[in-house]
C-alpha cells in the first residue's frame, strides 16, 4: 500500500508518501507545496489544489491521510488552514483517492510517545523509522509523520481483530 501523508497549511503544505508492506515500511517521497505569498488567497488556494493533484500523479498513492484541522487561538489562521485542507481534501477526493483524518495529538503520540513531541522530536523520529541520512523538514516530517501513524494505527487494528 502507498500512502500520501498531508500536512495542510495555506503558506506550506508538506507532504510525504511511504510504501507499507506487511511490517515493513520505506520512504518514497517527500516536500512541501509552496504557493507564493504575493497571490491572493484564492489563488493560492487554486495552486495548492493543483500541487496536490501533481504530487498524486507522480507518487501514484493507494491511499491518503491528512492531519485534522486543531482550533487556535487566531479565528484568521484556523481559517485559512481549513480552507487550505478543504481544497487538500477535494484534490484527493477528485483523484478518487481513499481519504482518512487524523489528529496531531494521535500523530505525535504513535511517532514520538508523547503527545506534546516538539516538531524537532517528530523530525528525528521519522528520520529514525524511515531510516533517512537526516531529518526532512518540518512540514513534510510532519507529513511522513502522519501517514506513518495512520498505517501503525491500521496495524495494530489488523492484529487485534486476528486474535
Amino acid at each position: 500500500m502507498r500512502i500520501l501523508g498531508v500536512d495542510p497549511g495555506l503558506r506550506c503544505t508538506g507532504f510525504g508518501v511511504i510504501e507499507a508492506d506487511g511490517q515493513q515500511v520505506r520512504y518514497v517521497g517527500s516536500g512541501v507545496i509552496k504557493p507564493a505569498s504575493s497571490d491572493t488567497e484564492p489563488a493560492r488556494l487554486a495552486e495548492l489544489f493543483r500541487g496536490v493533484q501533481e504530487v498524486i500523479a507522480h507518487y501514484r498513492p493507494t491511499h491518503a491521510v491528512i492531519e485534522r484541522v486543531f482550533v487556535n487561538v487566531n479565528p484568521k489562521s484556523t481559517l485559512s488552514l481549513g480552507q487550505a485542507r478543504g481544497v487538500a481534501i477535494a484534490a484527493l477526493a477528485q483523484m478518487s483517492l481513499p481519504v482518512d483524518e487524523i489528529t496531531p495529538l494521535k500523530i505525535k503520540q504513535s511517532i514520538v510517545g508523547s503527545g506534546r513531541a516538539t516538531k524537532e522530536q517528530v523530525q528525528k523520529m521519522v528520520q529514525r523509522h524511515l531510516m533517512l541520512p537526516k531529518p526532512p523538514g518540518a512540514d513534510a516530517a510532519d507529513a511522513l509523520a502522519c501517514a506513518l501513524a495512520w498505517w501503525q494505527t491500521q496495524a495494530y487494528a489488523r492484529a487485534i481483530a486476528s486474535k
